[in-house]
C-alpha cells in the first residue's frame, strides 16, 4: 500500500499531542477506504472524475 499521509503534516496538525507509531498505518488505511469509496461513488454516477461530493 502506498503511503497516503505525510507524517510531518499529521504531527503538525496534532501539535501538543504524542502520536503512536501504529497511528499512521491506521490513518493511512482510513484514508485509503475513503478514497476507494469516493472512486466507487464517482463510477456509480458514470463519472471518471472524483469530486468533493463523492466524499
Amino acid at each position: 500500500m502506498a503511503d497516503l499521509i505525510v507524517k510531518a503534516a499529521v504531527k503538525e496538525q496534532l501539535e501538543g499531542h504524542n502520536v503512536a507509531s501504529n497511528f499512521y498505518d491506521a490513518l493511512d488505511e482510513e484514508v485509503a477506504t475513503v478514497l476507494d469509496n469516493a472512486a466507487r461513488r464517482a463510477e456509480e454516477n458514470d463519472r471518471k472524475t472524483v469530486q468533493a461530493r463523492d466524499l
